[in-house]
């Protein structure tokens, strides 16, 4: 049987270069009406009569439309059971669409939605897998100190309990970014634009990392209009990734100019070409390990802020370490 079905689904489809599903049930009509007033003549001049001729006529112009129609309503069968398959989780299913009428368009239409849904299934399995990764690390790490700590191997020193901080911090920062991310699947996120002093904005966002110099060069009385809190978040993000990647003793340079193009650059190891666009997506850390501390979702966070805004974020050549330009309308 699967060998006749799959004969069948390839025999060829003469309706399919007509471009109109009601122009295909014409020609099926007329192709059908002529068969049968066909074999009724040719009954009549071989003196058959027409109880014998007529239901030949029927058959044989039942047959001729069965060919001429194969494939009007295939790709709806095969839509019916991609959608089966889909409910049960196989997104892999994929209908024929060679035809060039509307159900062909649906064709493509339910191709594209299935290709869709397939990439929509692949990044949610991924994000679950590295969200799971990124809470079991720093727990695991609490876990051990603590336990340590409570059964007496460990004293509890104030550098065993500044890095039981450090790891409950890293929870809070990976909270807080999922938090942002859902705000960014559930829509569009309202903006709410200020007239800010970029000088004291800087001054204020560098005052949050204190383990890290950082130097500022700001055009005075540089005024820039964005939603605080938006904003707050691509610097903190940049601010945290150069930190992070910064050599002991390194420095961290803020600048900012008219137009409005704010830059943030550190004297780490930089960040390779074929990996500059990649960064900026979910959990992406391009070439780096996960022994850094972050989640891989800061500058994920920071190109949507920006994107709110209408502006622009890249990662820029540099002689040394990684520098990151926003760019925001003016």
């Amino acid at each position: 049987m699967k060998v006749i079905h799959s004969l069948w689904t390839r025999l060829p489809r003469p309706l399919d270069p007509l471009r109109s599903i009601k122009l295909k049930f014409g020609v099926v009509t007329v192709v059908t009406g002529v068969s049968a007033i066909l074999m009724v003549l040719w009954g009549y001049r071989l003196g058959l009569r027409a109880r014998v001729t007529l239901p030949l006529g029927v058959l044989v112009s039942l047959v001729i439309t069965q060919l001429i129609a194969h494939g009007m309503t295939a790709p709806l069968r095969e839509m019916t059971a991609a959608a089966r398959a889909m409910a049960r989780g196989d997104y892999s299913r994929r209908v024929r669409a060679t035809s060039r009428d509307e159900v062909g368009e649906l064709a493509v239409a339910f191709n594209r939605m299935a290709a869709d849904l397939a990439e929509v299934d692949r990044q949610r399995r991924a994000f679950v897998a590295n969200v799971s990764h990124e809470l079991r690390t720093p727990i695991s790490a609490l876990r051990a100190v603590l336990e340590n700590v409570a059964d007496g191997v460990t004293p509890a020193t104030p550098e065993v309990l500044e890095s039981a901080v450090q790891q409950t911090e890293r929870l809070g920062r990976l909270v807080t970014q999922l938090l942002d991310l859902s705000r960014v699947d559930a829509g569009v996120v309202p903006l709410e634009p200020e007239e800010l002093d970029v000088a004291a904005f800087v001054a204020e966002a560098a005052a949050l990392h204190p383990d890290v110099a950082v130097t500022t060069d700001i055009t005075p009385g540089l005024r820039v209009s964005a939603d605080r809190d938006r904003l707050h978040q691509v610097l903190a993000n940049l601010l945290d990734n150069a930190a992070r990647h910064s050599p002991p003793g390194g420095v961290v340079t803020v600048t900012a100019r008219p137009g409005f193009t704010l830059e943030v650059a550190d004297e780490g190891p930089g960040i390779p070409v074929a990996d500059r666009e990649r960064v900026f997506e979910r959990f992406s850390r391009g070439s780096r390990t996960a022994s850094d501390g972050g989640t891989g979702l800061g500058l994920a966070i920071a190109r949507w802020a920006v994107d709110l805004h209408g502006g622009g974020i890249e990662v820029l050549d540099t002689e040394r370490g990684c520098r990151i330009r926003v760019t925001l309308p003016g």
